[in-house]
């Protein structure tokens, strides 16, 4: 069992998590010959999803339009509970991805993303937080896209700077959309450095930093201002970087996987979701956190991302979901790992 209790809170109390960035379609194949079907994604948009799904009080700030597509994002966001009060209505279409899967079940993208809602952000909309928000989630394709990233990036850094807000970053790479490695590290680093906890794959870090081992990019990362790196290793599990703390390695759990769409939004939105059951949403308290806590908040992750793995598309565990994975994996075989604590 964790050695740090869940206080019980009242839904007014709780912490509001918000998340900000793109909300998109997600075509997927459907099994026929050229048939797609459509479903909400965007790596922002799933981390709000699983947050709400995991009991959090969760706000979403996305572009979203007024077409059909939009709609569809917008009623699908409500129907989990989120919060859309400070997500602007869009004049811009919806953007698209296209999905492939390849034969291990591993996804691949294919956007379509000129002029689309996702990157228009003024600096009112950016600017725009909701009241009691306590995480801020940052990253994928509207934190490096022009011409919106430069004022979600501003009204980060404007919430770093008081330092009373956790404000959470995964770049979620896409190296079609981001050209050359030299060109996108600026842009990646700059939202690092405003950030207090980093997560991304080690494919990530291989794309944006060749021939670096994840161990001394991480170290790097943590020299320009975050307090965590996690770096997430697929069926290997993850991996979280301190300074001046040896590193954490947590192994990856047996599954059945059907796919991997939506697993690293899955995995940040379950580390996000323990940092909070265990009151480090704090940044100073999550300076002060002992390495056991971190291990058992990593161990919450990997279970809420092998679940979604466990089934199709981008569709994480509900708190009940994760109740009983921890039951039937973490005590059944035996391993050692902390019990997550009870939502």
């Amino acid at each position: 069992m964790s050695d740090q209790p869940v206080r019980e809170q009242s839904a007014s109390k709780q912490p509001v998590l918000t998340v900000i960035g793109e909300a998109l379609i997600d075509l997927l194949p459907d099994g026929a010959p050229g048939g797609y079907r459509a479903r909400p994604g965007g790596s922002p948009f799933n981390v709000a999803i699983g947050l709400a799904r995991l009991g959090h009080r969760t706000a979403l700030m996305a572009r979203l339009a007024d077409n059909a597509f939009g709609r569809l994002l917008r009623g699908h966001a409500a129907a989990e509970g989120i919060d859309l009060g400070h997500a602007p209505h869009a004049a811009e279409p919806t953007t698209l991805a296209v999905v492939s899967l390849d034969d291990a079940a591993q996804a691949s993208y294919d956007f379509y993303l000129n002029a689309t809602a996702d990157w228009q952000w003024t600096a009112a909309e950016a600017a725009d937080l909701p009241r009691d928000t306590s995480v801020l989630h940052l990253g994928s394709l509207a934190s490096w896209t022009a011409p919106g990233h430069d004022r979600i990036y501003a009204a980060a850094a404007d919430l770093r700077r008081g330092d009373g807000v956790l404000i959470s970053y995964d770049p979620n790479i896409r190296p079609l959309l981001l050209g050359e490695p030299a060109a996108a590290r600026p842009l990646i680093e700059r939202c690092v450095g405003v950030a207090h906890v980093v997560k991304a794959s080690r494919e990530d870090l291989g794309w944006l930093y060749p021939g670096a081992e994840a161990g001394q990019v991480a170290r790097h990362w943590l020299s320009l201002g975050p307090l965590l790196v996690v770096v997430t290793d697929g069926p290997h599990g993850a991996h979280l970087f301190r300074r001046h703390s040896a590193p954490v390695h947590r192994s990856g759990l047996e599954i059945r996987l059907v796919d991997t769409v939506g697993a690293g939004d899955a995995f940040t939105a379950g580390l996000l979701s323990a940092l909070v059951r265990r009151d480090l949403y704090a940044p100073e308290q999550l300076r002060q956190c002992p390495p056991g806590l971190l291990a058992a908040a990593l161990d919450d992750a990997i279970l809420v991302s092998a679940l979604t793995c466990e089934r199709a598309g981008a569709d994480p565990p509900t708190a009940a979901e994760f109740e009983t994975g921890t039951r039937d994996r973490f005590h059944a075989d035996g391993d050692g790992r902390p019990q997550p604590p009870r939502a």
